[in-house]
């Protein structure tokens, strides 16, 4: 979890102080928020996604029986070495 966040629409600002919540509320008053990553999501902290440096840990293999819970309209292929 990247907690402190914020959602704003679709769209997931994660790893807030105050100081980069009150800059990220500024930016969108102006209408100038910042762009998201890939994933359409945006830590504040300068990562790139909410992997540790060692990449993925846990849960490397598919879930049995998973994709009963997965929405087709949002299936997006993402490497996410990349």
């Amino acid at each position: 979890v990247n907690a402190p966040m914020i959602q704003l629409n679709d769209d997931f600002y994660e790893m807030l102080t105050p100081e980069t919540t009150i800059d990220l509320l500024e930016a969108c008053k102006k209408g100038n928020p910042p762009a998201l990553t890939k994933w359409g999501s945006l830590p504040m902290n300068g990562q790139l996604s909410c992997e540790g440096p060692q990449g993925k840990t846990t849960l490397q293999k598919p879930f049995p029986g998973i994709e009963k819970f997965m929405r087709k309209d949002l299936e997006q292929k993402v490497d996410p070495k990349t």
